[in-house]
């Protein structure tokens, strides 16, 4: 048995606008919500002046905050968008549950096509994405699967152009990272309540089992991300974000300020020590102060 975790109080960082809420029942509320929706906050992810990038999946855009707490929408398209992740270069990769791997030139909004299927068949609708150091994109196809349905799907696309499914027995994947030397991927198993570990050995994939197996919540882990000790922030919804260390015990609870459906994470501020979280419920960003900074993200790379 483990003791108690460190309970860590977020703070509201800045909520969307009242400028950029749309109240409407766009197709995505629709389809997963079944009423109208003002917004449905996930994604972020800092660029290298300390922006910070987020999608808003109710309402297929792309939103970006300033360091000062400041809005703006970068791009509005026909899509769900749901993960996104930086380029080194600059460019703004997005997992789109309708359109596949798409890219986002972030001056101007453009939206270009990355992947659409594997082998001819069209994913089932893909969630998140990590780079690896490489430059290497690792992404999830979660769909509507779950335990009726074990069938999603984890990919890699190398920096090469190769698409390669390394796992398709997965019961709703979503948020993923990889670990300290980039020798396993992580991978969180919303409708399973866990988080899988997926060996990256050079033979192939074998081995995939459970790494931490979660309780309670409204839906299961959602993000992911690493600390620079090797310890994973979970966002579980409904709980709120766990950080657990490097072999699996849980640390630290990070409570929501706002809300209760913590979706994602993303680590920044000063020293990069600082956690932001987005609150899909209400549309918050909030910020949390951790006692482990955050690893360097591939949009930092040299």
């Amino acid at each position: 048995m483990y003791g108690p975790p460190a309970v860590i109080k977020s703070t509201v960082f800045t909520r969307l606008p009242e400028t950029y809420r749309d109240m409407r029942l766009s197709s995505w509320a629709e389809a997963t919500r079944g009423r109208p929706m003002d917004c449905m906050l996930e994604g972020p992810s800092f660029d290298r002046d300390g922006n910070l990038y987020l999608v808003d999946i109710a309402n297929g855009r792309i939103m970006r905050v300033s360091a000062a707490g400041a809005w703006d929408v970068v791009a509005e398209y026909d899509g769900w968008p749901n993960g996104l992740k930086i380029h080194k270069d600059g460019r703004l990769f997005v997992a789109d549950h309708m359109k596949g791997i798409v890219e986002i030139d972030p001056a101007t909004g453009a939206v270009k096509p990355v992947l659409r299927h594997h082998k001819g068949e069209w994913f089932k609708g893909v969630n998140d994405l990590v780079f690896a150091r490489n430059g290497d994109l690792y992404f999830t196809d979660q769909g509507q699967t779950g335990w009726q349905d074990p069938t999603g799907r984890v990919f890699r696309l190398t920096a090469s152009g190769r698409l390669e499914l390394l796992v398709g027995t997965v019961p709703s994947p979503n948020g993923l990272v990889l670990n300290q030397d980039e020798t396993e991927l992580y991978v969180a198993v919303t409708r399973a309540n866990a988080i899988w570990r997926v060996p990256l050995a050079l033979a192939g994939i074998s081995r995939v089992g459970t790494f931490i197996q979660l309780s309670g919540g409204t839906g299961g882990p959602d993000g992911l991300a690493l600390d620079t000790d090797g310890g994973i922030i979970v966002a579980h919804l409904g709980i709120g974000v766990w950080r657990f260390d490097s072999l699996g015990r849980p640390t630290h609870l990070i409570e929501s300020a706002a809300g209760n459906r913590c979706t994602n994470v993303a680590f920044g501020g000063p020293e990069n020590r600082q956690l932001f979280i987005t609150e899909s419920e209400t549309g918050t960003i909030l910020r949390a102060e951790l006692p482990v900074p955050g690893r360097s993200m591939y949009s930092h790379a040299e």
